[in-house]
């Protein structure tokens, strides 16, 4: 017991020494913060930020695409035919909306998010094949989706069914959660809902054993659009 409390101790003394102390400005400690952050970060170009996230993204067992402005929606639409999805709950308003629901074929119904939750709830749950979601960004480091829920597309596209399909565009990724909350300045505004999207929906309470889709989508299906100005170089299982 004493070498544990002796550990304790020595854990609780590094924190009390690591504390700001009482009266340090504000300002002083985000400046500390940043610091700590900008000295740890490799200098990264936007192509290789491009990279992290779709290895990042495929290590915890999303499908990725990276594919140019033109082509994601014809691309998107064959992938759904194929997965026989028939009802697909998304922003029929957005631009990107608009895109994909002209590239649907016709057995694939676009469903706008038109009524409170509690009006359709079974419908949502019970029918509704997959959810398409426009990313407000993407984290490079952990594969991570920023998503901001909003009328058009509240918490529940993204949610609710078994299949997600974000769309993100390569000039919005940052390299860490520091660097996305700085340079979109979540201080100044924060969204009351943001959701951080890393991987399918994943647990494994029961027996250590992991499964698929138990508090969420079993799928993510993540579309990487290569909006950098000189375009990427197609690599293996990379549609141009």
């Amino acid at each position: 017991m004493n070498g544990m409390n002796n550990a304790r101790e020595r854990m609780l003394g590094r924190l009390r020494a690591s504390a700001p102390q009482q009266g340090t400005p504000i300002a002083d400690i985000d400046a500390s913060i940043d610091a700590h952050y900008t000295a740890r970060r490799m200098a990264a170009s936007p192509r290789s930020l491009l990279e992290s996230m779709q290895n990042a993204l495929r290590a915890a067992q999303a499908q990725v695409d990276c594919v140019s402005a033109h082509a994601w929606p014809a691309l998107l639409a064959a992938r759904l035919g194929a997965q026989q999805v028939r009802r697909l709950l998304m922003d029929t308003a957005s631009a990107e909306g608009r895109a994909l629901q002209a590239a649907l074929p016709a057995e694939i119904e676009a469903l706008p998010f038109a009524r409170p939750l509690a009006e359709w709830k079974s419908v949502l749950f019970d029918s509704v094949d997959a959810g398409f979601t426009v990313a407000r960004s993407g984290i490079a480091a952990t594969g991570t989706l920023v998503i901001a829920p909003d009328a058009g597309t509240p918490r529940t596209v993204s949610l609710a069914p078994p299949l997600h399909v974000a769309l993100v565009y390569a000039s919005t990724l940052h390299a860490d959660l520091h660097a996305a909350a700085r340079t979109e300045r979540w201080a100044d505004g924060m969204p009351s809902n943001l959701v951080l999207i890393s991987s399918p929906s994943k647990t494994s309470d029961i027996q250590q054993t992991l499964a698929y889709g138990a508090h969420g989508p079993r799928w993510l299906w993540v579309l990487l659009v290569d909006d950098l100005a000189d375009g990427l170089n197609n690599r293996e299982g990379e549609q141009p």
